[in-house]
Parts: structure tokens; C-alpha cells; sequence
């Protein structure tokens, strides 16, 4: 796991360039503290921060192969979980391998294969190879974009880099958002291949992009597919447990401590079940993580999304898998704390997050570092399985949009404390319309598919394709912003394929969310957690948090603050001098984007054309 960046210019001179590479190489340092490299020739320069994880003395980047007709280099980020076969066919076509890294095993299958190469990986991965014998740079990015990649086009090449920032450090790019990058931030959906930055691209995810003396050019590798499933219950269940054996025995690979990351419910624990049985039979013990907060038991409310505590049923399943568990205990003055919320905001990148839960998340994962350098998450569990409540809600899930938008009342939706002339510029409403239309014509259907099948293919297609993917980068760059690898086994692409298929009365056949899960690992888990209601990441219920959070609002209010250009500051003012009582989930929501938005002006200093 890494950080990578580039540059790539068919009219200038790159060698001479290496105080800009080198800067924007830098911006990466998080992701990668361990090294650090760069390469440059003619019309290419690449840059590479290092976490090492597989072959610690052997996988420095960039690595470079020369051969007769040219040098071919690489920046690789991620993990490709099958690569110990990969490299097996390799050598049996006459490749010799110097190093025992997955990074040289793409490499080499890129020599062999071309950009052919990504049909044969399994794992999460964004990479770029420039090719000298053709002068061509090669972009590409997992089948469900667990790791992140980004582009700019220039007037004779392209940027790229894992996050914004490295990017941006390049002095060809302007520091501009529009209204449209505004949209993206506030409306709750994510557009695959935007980026908030103007002239910016994100590489969607199962793309390739080309870029050459003719420009630039991406297409997909790979999409989910709609094909028939002939398997019964019983084999259903079955095949969900040996996919989820096989890939949770592929993503325990590592030649650093690991770790599985507890919640309690019913994904994270099924993981962790059978990870540590897995371990138990190399003679190891799995370690687990939980987050908790002071005073949880007295403050806690129960919420539509995370209607019970996390704790009673984190230290079940610790007890009955015998895991070394520790739980992260995080109090509401951390969490409100300007500089954790600095550092939350600028992992991300992103003007406006989840709040507590962005701050509780960095927390925890910087907790965690402490011990692990590689993290298991039951993340995308949801969205595979049909976890969330509104897959099973009939007003949400038959909405005209989103189902995770369909409740004004969500903090999703948290928009109410936006200025009324900038919010009617702004046009959310038609924005996501657009987008929501937009995602529904990409659906794969079956002609035979109707009524409530058809609808659940596509509520299940919107959570894969657009939901999944704010997740994700939330969870890769919280993690990767103080150096640990998170996995996510439940985004496998051969599970997310065959569940995908799996009709919705098969994946609810016990009448509940996640019945396939459950039936699959339910002979791992204790009953509780194995029957336990969905139930999400934590948020603080602190109510010296809210407090906090509050005055720093009203600290905002009178400095004049440029964030009020969007915000309007009466409506923040009465949000910021509520009760506990008073304030609504939605209004406190609206404050911790308020406080997000200005630490990212503070951070990024955008010019705001809009």
C-alpha cells in the first residue's frame, strides 16, 4: 500500500523537472512513510511513497524492467491477493524474478500480458506503467475502486496521483472549484470519474485509461453482469462461505502485523471469526480493534441506521473467537479537537464528511497503528448483501432517487444551513435527479426481471456503484493518512459478481437484511451477534462534543470566515446557540460540515469560480 504520483509531457524535457516531482511525490508522504522513490526519463517522471507490507527488503519503487526496445516503469499501489500464482505462470513463460514483491509480479505480467494483464488480477490496486517502447502511460484502478486514482489532462500529457493533493502540488494546475465540484461535495452522492477540482477526473472504477502523443483514452475492463443463478439455498449459502474463506485466507497475507477491525455486528464478526480460525491453525492469534466512547451505556440514543451499542456484542464475539482484543476508547474533547478535524479534513481531501464519525474514525485508526500495519474491515458488506434499513423499507427503496436520500431527516442531507441564494444556484434537487436518472440507465437487467426483482436489481446496483465508492475512500484515506493498510474482503470481485445475481428472495430468505451472511458464518459466530439487527459505525453521543463543537461555530461566526460565503451565518448562529434539547441531527450535521468546510478553505485555500 502505497502513495503514487506523475507526470507525463510529450513537449518538454522531464529530467529537468525534479523539484516538481519531487514536491508532488512528497504531498503522498502519509501513505507512504516508510520510503521513498523517484524516475524520471524524457517524457516521464514518476513518484512513489512506500508502506511496506509484502517483501520489506525487496519492493522499492518505482521499478523499472529495461528491455531491447525501452525502459518500463511502474508506481504501484495496493495489493494483488492472487499474485503468488501469477508469478508461479510467469516463471513457467521464462520470466526471472529478482524480488519476492506482488509490485514486480505486475510488472512482469504486464510485460507478458499488456494492459491484458488486469483480467488476471484479484485485489485492490491502482497503478500507472510508462512504456517507452510505445511511449505510452497505462492508468488503471481496481474493479470496485478500493484504492483511489486521479488525473489531470494537460495541453501535452497528464498529472496523476492517488489523492488530489499531489496533483495540485504541480504548478500547471490551478486551485479552481465550480459550482459543479460544490455539487458533488453537497449533495450525497458520489459521480463516478468526478472530482471536485476543476479540469480534475477521478479513474472510474475496472477502467483503464491510455495516454499517448494522441491524448487520452479510458475505457472499462470490467462491470458488474447480470447472468442467470441456477444454484439452490443450500448451495448459495455455501458458495458465499467458501468465496469468504478463500478471500479472507488471500487477505491475511502480510509480512507485517495484522489486525481485523470489531464492531460487533454481523460482518465485521464474521470476518474476524474466520480469520482467527484461520490463524488458530498456523498457531497464531487474531487481534481485534473496537471503538468506544466514555460513557457510551448512559448517552447512547438509539438511531435508525445504529439502533444498538456496539460494545456488548464486540466483547462476545472477542470471547468466543479468543481474540487479543483492545478497544479504542475515544471522548468527545478528542474528537472536537480543531486539529483532529485539520487532519480528518485533509486525509480526505473532502470539503464535508460524517463528522464525529470521520474524527472517531482517524482516531482509531491512528490508535491502531500503534500495533498493526494491516487492518481487515467488514466495509461494502452493506452494500453487497442488502444490509442498510432502506433495502427494506418500501418508501425508501421505491423512491424516485437514492435510497440512502430519501430521508430528509438523515444527516446526509444536512444542507439546511447553506445560504438560500447559493443553494438555489446550487440546484440540488436537479443535480442528483440527473444523476439518479444517470445511474439507473447503466442497470444491467434481465428481460425476465419485474416488480419488486427489477427494483431491488437496481437499488442494489446504485449502492455498488455509487454508495460503496464514498465509503471507500473514506475508509482509504482515513487509514492511509497515518499509515495503515486497510482490506476490504467483502469487495472481492468474484463475491460482489455472484451476490449480485443472486435474486432478492434468496438474499432475504429468512425474511431479514443479510440472510446469505448470515447463513453462511452463522456456525462461527455467538447467537447474539449472528442474530443481532444491522446496526453502523458508531457516532458520539458525548454531549460535551456537541458543546464543543457548538463554540467553535460561534468562534467561526465572528471572524468573518470565507466559508460564509456558502453558509448562511443566521442559520448557523441558531444552530450553534441551541440546547441539547433542541438541536436536530440534521442542524448539529450542518455544523460539523460548517467546521469541515472552513478547515478545508484554511487547508486548500480553493478559488471558488461560482
Amino acid at each position: 500500500m502505497c502513495g503514487i504520483t506523475g507526470w507525463v509531457s510529450f513537449r518538454r524535457d522531464l529530467s529537468a523537472q525534479q523539484p516538481v516531482l519531487d514536491a508532488m511525490t512528497e504531498t503522498m508522504s502519509c501513505r507512504g512513510p516508510d520510503a521513498v522513490g523517484t524516475w524520471t526519463a524524457q517524457h516521464a517522471a514518476l513518484g512513489h511513497r512506500r508502506l511496506a507490507v509484502i517483501d520489506l527488503p525487496g519492493g522499492a519503487q518505482p521499478m523499472s524492467i529495461d528491455t531491447a526496445d525501452g525502459a518500463v516503469a511502474m508506481v504501484y499501489s495496493g495489493e494483488a491477493y492472487n499474485f503468488v500464482e501469477l508469478r508461479t505462470e510467469l516463471r513457467s513463460r521464462g520470466h526471472v524474478f529478482h524480488t519476492d514483491s506482488d509490485t514486480e509480479v505486475v510488472l512482469r505480467g504486464y510485460l507478458e500480458w499488456g494492459s491484458a494483464l488486469v483480467d488476471r488480477l484479484n485485489g485492490m490496486y491502482a497503478f500507472a506503467i510508462w512504456d517507452a517502447r510505445t511511449e505510452q502511460l497505462v492508468m488503471v484502478r481496481d474493479r470496485m475502486g478500493i484504492k483511489p486514482f486521479y488525473y489531470f489532462e494537460t495541453e501535452d500529457g497528464v498529472l496523476f496521483g492517488s489523492e488530489p493533493k499531489a496533483i495540485l502540488a504541480n504548478p500547471l494546475v490551478e486551485g479552481v472549484v465550480t459550482l459543479d465540484g460544490l455539487r458533488e461535495v453537497f449533495a450525497g452522492v458520489k459521480t463516478p470519474g468526478a472530482a471536485i477540482w476543476r479540469g480534475m477526473r477521478e479513474l472510474r472504477p475496472g477502467h483503464v485509461a491510455v495516454v499517448d502523443r494522441n491524448g487520452l483514452r479510458e475505457q472499462a475492463y470490467w462491470a458488474l453482469e447480470v447472468s442467470e443463478h441456477t444454484d439452490s439455498q443450500e448451495d448459495t449459502v455455501a458458495h458465499v462461505r467458501e468465496l469468504l474463506d478463500d478471500i479472507i485466507a488471500r487477505q491475511l497475507v502480510a509480512d507485517v502485523p495484522r489486525c481485523t477491525l470489531l464492531s460487533g455486528g454481523l460482518d465485521s464478526s464474521a470476518m474476524t471469526a474466520i480469520a482467527a480460525g484461520q490463524l488458530a491453525e498456523q498457531g497464531e492469534q487474531v487481534r481485534s480493534f473496537a471503538v468506544d466512547f466514555p460513557n457510551q451505556a448512559e448517552n447512547f440514543r438509539a438511531e435508525e441506521i445504529a439502533p444498538t451499542q456496539d460494545t456488548p456484542y464486540v466483547h462476545a464475539v472477542a470471547e468466543h473467537v479468543r481474540s487479543e482484543h483492545s478497544d479504542i476508547v475515544l471522548d468527545g474533547a478528542a474528537m472536537a479537537d480543531p486539529e483532529v478535524r485539520r487532519a480528518a479534513v485533509g486525509a480526505r481531501d473532502f470539503p464535508v464528511g460524517l463528522g464525529d464519525r470521520d474524527n472517531s474514525l482517524y482516531l482509531l485508526f491512528k490508535a491502531i497503528r500503534e500495533h498493526s500495519t494491516v487492518a481487515l474491515s467488514g466495509e461494502s458488506a452493506d452494500e453487497v448483501f442488502g444490509g442498510y434499513p432502506w433495502f427494506h423499507d418500501d418508501r425508501q427503496r421505491n423512491a424516485e432517487t437514492f435510497p440512502w436520500l430519501a430521508n430528509q431527516n438523515s444527516p446526509i442531507n444536512a444542507t439546511g444551513l447553506l445560504g438560500d441564494e447559493f443553494a438555489a444556484r446550487l440546484d440540488l434537487p436537479n443535480f442528483v435527479r440527473d444523476n439518479y436518472r444517470a445511474a439507473l440507465a447503466e442497470v444491467p437487467h434481465k428481460d425476465t426481471e419485474t416488480g419488486l426483482e427489477r427494483r431491488m436489481r437496481e437499488v442494489c446496483y446504485l449502492h455498488l456503484s455509487r454508495m460503496v465508492q464514498t465509503l471507500l475512500d473514506r475508509k482509504d484515506r482515513m487509514s492511509m493518512a497515518v499509515g495503515l493498510e486497510v482490506r476490504v474482503p467483502f469487495c472481492d470481485h468474484r463475491l460482489v459478481q455472484y451476490v449480485f445475481n443472486t435474486p432478492w428472495a434468496l438474499k432475504t430468505y429468512d425474511g431479514r437484511e443479510k440472510s446469505l451472511l448470515r447463513g453462511a458464518t452463522r456456525d462461527t459466530l455467538p447467537a447474539s451477534v449472528a442474530d443481532r439487527k444491522k446496526s453502523g459505525y458508531p457516532g458520539s453521543f458525548d454531549p460535551n462534543y456537541l458543546a464543543e463543537i457548538q463554540r467553535q461555530t460561534r468562534e467561526l461566526l465572528d471572524t468573518g470566515h470565507p466559508m460564509f460565503d456558502l453558509y448562511d451565518p443566521a442559520k448557523v448562529r441558531a444552530a450553534a446557540t441551541a440546547s441539547a434539547a433542541e438541536i436536530s441531527t440534521v442542524q448539529r450535521s450542518g455544523l460539523e460540515r460548517a467546521l469541515d468546510l472552513a478547515a478545508w478553505f484554511d487547508l486548500r485555500n480553493p478559488t471558488l469560480k461560482i
